[in-house]
């Protein structure tokens, strides 16, 4: 054997690695992905999949270490090839092509087959001093393609369906909550993972996010090829969404606030003597007593002096009932003593300001209501343990969690050097609500399993899906303008991964119409009608707001025209619940949507792309809510938080109206999307898409619209939720196209689905055979129904009954 030659060639092999190494030492490769450094940066490359890479950029010479808030995903081993060419370092994966500048950091990101979905144009590094702690103002800059739409951001009042030229700063408040997150009608998304105060900017040239404060550039770019893979994508760094109650889908009353056990009690008695549907009832503050003992989170005034028996009484009557805390506590509340000895409690202006309950606040007597340090996982202990003494272990069901912005009322500069666990509130403001919902969550979850947490919160951020949060959009006004924001605000929230929102139906701040007779003023009559009507088609259907009561029974009584469509809608509701509960499940298991703007599932029909007062519920309802006055003059209110809690407000008294007929017909115009057939839910009459038609409604309907190609089962008549098996449903095809729906039950009101507990009926239709196969049930859980029948209908009048006992039956309607 010649050593000597084998010496000679494996010396030539280590040059040529050697001289490799040299041509590619612009970059490190890493388990999940890269890492270089220029004059300026560093960068890191991380992969989290092979559809979602996480970007991180920081000044040359400088460290960054980060625990999100928000994602809760670990990057993953993923396959992918790196090149260099020229300064530019291709990384590839089977979803994507990113091609890296190496001179600049800057980034493209392509789709595997090549077409271009979003580049970088700059990243930029500030010197920040966060109260005393140096730091940077990060901003990345992208460029988006000039018609290319955008969704997303949070819950936006400014009406609009795509956030193109939008300029907003993104700081948490009562009505806008802010998620900084994007997504695009290409498929992809950027969740720009920064807690600080965002200034958000679209112009046609640059699209940027620039936070205060950041130790780097921090952001997720997310190719989901679709709406619905984004969402998915999100949902996959930030948390799924798991499974609420059956009867959180039914329909809630409440009001600003019900002042005695007695009151709220009576409530729910006067419903059931109607025979109205109801499952859920809110106790709003000042149970608690005074504003010195603000969020006691106990049952202290007199005026609710057996607050077990109230609760009791409320299950007696198959009720359940969800009850106010806050993100503050007043000075005489245990909570605020223990979190006050251990330097857990914010010096910044709250609501209530004022130990007094007036307007405007008395500030002889400050209330001195303090934020606590959600950040601070002890100050969550602590805020859990009084919850549960006080309000959870009496039996309470859900809670509403108010101010969890949280109320922020001086704004002064110097607020956000306020220390908190995680570092300067400044730094952490943003993820404030996810914080504090989510330590209620967690303890809720770690106290039992037998119910199912549900959180109605007033702010959002990143992930808070997790922790079964349904976000409402604060103390909005009771006027035309904010009920038509509503829709796109909704459909933007839902867009971030978030799929669980609503509205205060009817509107908050409703003082202008107390004057004029309150639920017996046909102009908030016919708001407020209008409203339910789009409740009706959100996750949540809640009656709440101040000023003006509205239970039904305040606006007349049966066979009056504006109770009997109030009735009406809530009876839809209830019927639509085998339907609704099966999307929360797919919700859950498979990271769909229930509010859908239309761009999701007609992205190839521009058109779509900017409507903001349309929208699928679901796969199959298009829902175009009427969001114009038709009857009354339509009044322009606009409110702010101080002006609505005016009760001195001396407007004058408008002249009453008289002679309104809600039962006369008026016209809206509806669009039907391109690519598919639609069937009007009222009359069954077909519509091709891709057209816009005039549709005739009076008060009492909506233009309502189901898919074609749909499967829509529809629940018994009840009073509340659970009253009465799903043993006898209706079953509706809207053919035109193959169609699958799959029904799912499970216990309705534990964790035992997260064991495998629960069943799923797969129902499949085919358009040429004209058959439906209800599949063999999947699964079982204790209480299945085992055997039950279906009425199967199709528009033209065809009915067949079904017998199925788990096992896979065809029907067949061939004529």
């Amino acid at each position: 054997m010649n050593f000597n030659r084998i010496k000679i060639k494996a010396l030539i092999i280590t040059v040529v690695i050697v001289s490799g190494n040299i041509v590619a030492q612009s970059y490190q490769k890493t388990d999940s992905g890269l890492k270089f450094s220029n004059d300026n940066m560093n960068v890191e490359v991380k992969l989290y999949g092979e559809n979602t890479i996480r970007i991180i950029k920081y000044p040359a010479g400088k460290s960054f270490v980060k625990n999100s808030l928000s994602v809760i995903k670990k990057e993953q081993k993923t396959k992918f090839s790196v090149s260099e060419n020229n300064h530019i370092i291709s990384l590839k994966t089977n979803d994507l092509n990113i091609f890296i500048d190496a001179k600049n950091g800057k980034i493209t990101y392509n789709s595997s087959s090549g077409k271009e979905l979003l580049k970088e144009i700059g990243s930029d590094f500030k010197p920040f001093n966060d109260a005393g702690n140096p730091t940077y103002s990060v901003t990345q800059s992208f460029q988006l393609e000039k018609d290319e739409p955008i969704y997303g951001l949070g819950i936006l009042q400014n009406g609009k369906m795509s956030q193109r030229n939008t300029d907003v700063k993104m700081i948490q408040n009562n009505t806008w909550d802010f998620v900084p997150f994007f997504q695009t009608v290409k498929g992809y998304g950027v969740f720009w993972d920064n807690y600080s105060p965002t200034q958000f900017t679209d112009k046609p040239d640059k699209t940027s996010f620039s936070s205060e404060v950041g130790e780097g550039v921090d952001y997720y770019f997310i190719y989901g090829k679709n709406a619905d893979g984004v969402v998915a994508g999100i949902r996959n760094l930030t948390g799924k969404v798991p499974m609420i109650p059956l009867w959180t889908y039914g329909f809630w009353q409440s009001k600003e606030r019900y002042k005695s056990q007695e009151e709220l009690v009576d409530v729910v008695k006067k419903y059931r003597d109607l025979k109205v549907p109801l499952d859920g009832i809110i106790q709003d503050w000042q149970y608690w007593g005074n504003n010195y003992q603000w969020n006691a989170m106990d049952f202290i005034s007199p005026d609710f002096p057996d607050a077990k028996k109230m609760i009791q009484d409320i299950h007696d009557m198959n009720a359940h009932l969800s009850v106010s805390i806050w993100s503050s506590f007043g000075p005489m509340t245990n909570p605020y003593r223990e979190m006050d000895k251990k330097g857990m409690l914010f010096n910044f202006k709250t609501w209530p300001e004022s130990g007094r309950e007036v307007w405007p606040p008395d500030m002889n007597y400050p209330s001195g209501v303090r934020v606590y340090d959600a950040y601070n996982p002890e100050a969550r202990n602590i805020y859990w343990k009084y919850l549960n003494k006080g309000v959870f272990s009496l039996g309470a069901d859900t809670w509403w969690m108010d101010s969890t912005e949280p109320d922020h009322l001086s704004q002064k500069p110097e607020d956000l050097d306020t220390k908190t666990y995680l570092g300067s509130f400044r730094k952490v403001r943003n993820a404030y609500p996810l914080m504090t919902v989510g330590g209620v969550y967690d303890h809720q979850r770690e106290t039992t399993s037998d119910k199912r947490v549900f959180i109605l919160t007033r702010s959002a951020f990143a992930g808070q899906q997790r922790y079964a949060a349904n976000t409402w959009s604060g103390d909005v006004n009771s006027s035309w303008e904010m009920l038509r924001n509503q829709v796109p605000a909704g459909l933007n929230f839902s867009l971030t991964g978030n799929p669980n929102f609503n509205s205060d139906i009817g509107g908050f701040f409703a003082g202008i119409y107390k004057r004029n007779g309150g639920a017996k003023d046909p102009m908030f009559q016919e708001l407020y009608v209008r409203w339910l009507q789009y409740g009706t088609f959100t996750p949540m259907m809640r009656s709440h707001g101040t000023d003006v009561p509205r239970e039904i029974y305040q606006f007349g009584k049966k066979g009056d025209v504006v109770y009997d469509v109030i009735e009406k809608f809530i009876n839809l509701r209830y019927s639509m619940l085998p339907y609704i509960y099966s999307i929360s499940w797919d919700v859950s298991k498979n990271n769909s949507s229930f509010l859908r703007a239309l761009s999701m599932d007609f992205s190839s029909d521009q058109k779509t792309w900017d409507i903001n007062n349309e929208y699928l519920f679901g796969k199959s309802f298009l829902v175009a809510p009427v969001l114009n006055a038709q009857y009354t003059p339509e009044k322009i209110v606009k409110t702010d938080e101080n002006e609505g809690w005016s009760k001195t407000d001396a407007t004058k008294k408008e002249n009453s109206l008289s002679n309104i007929d809600f039962t006369q017909n008026k016209t809206v115009k509806v669009y039907l999307p391109a690519g598919s057939d639609w069937f009007d839910f009222w009359t069954n009459e077909k519509y091709k898409g891709g057209q816009e038609i005039e549709k005739s409604v009076n008060l009492q309907s909506i233009p309502l619209y189901v898919k074609a190609g749909s499967i829509i089962p529809f629940g018994p008549d009840v009073q509340y939720a659970t009253e009465k098996k799903w043993d006898n449903l209706t079953v509706k095809i809207y053919p035109g196209t193959d169609a699958d729906f799959i029904l799912y039950e499970d216990e309705f009101d534990n964790y035992n689905y997260e064991k495998g507990d629960y069943t799923e009926i797969p129902f499949h239709w085919n358009e040429k055979s004209k058959t439906l196969t209800i599949d063999s049930r999947k699964g079982n859980f204790k209480g299945m129904i085992d055997k039950r029948n279906f009425i199967v209908v199709l528009p033209d009048g065809q009915q067949k009954s079904v017998s199925y006992s788990g096992k896979k039956v065809t029907v067949d309607f061939k004529l």
